[in-house]
């Protein structure tokens, strides 16, 4: 039974969008590894920018500092 965890930010990611993730990553499991697509699951986890960090700085921080830049 195959489980896939996805990760994003919480940044306006529609319905839509989030079922087309689940049924494109339970079509390559079933294509490439042959895994019955009744037995996959997926979970899409939305996290705040305030929570997701890299460059040693939020995301929330890092686009603002970004904005900033191209102005």
């Amino acid at each position: 039974m195959p489980f896939v965890n996805v990760r994003i930010t919480r940044d306006g990611v529609t319905a839509e969008q989030k079922a087309q993730v689940i049924a494109e990553i339970t079509e390559t499991l079933e294509r490439v590894l042959n895994k019955r697509p009744e037995l996959t699951h997926i979970v899409i986890e939305e996290i705040d920018t305030d929570n997701w960090g890299y460059a040693g700085m939020t995301t929330t921080r890092y686009r603002k500092q970004l904005a900033e830049s191209q102005e």
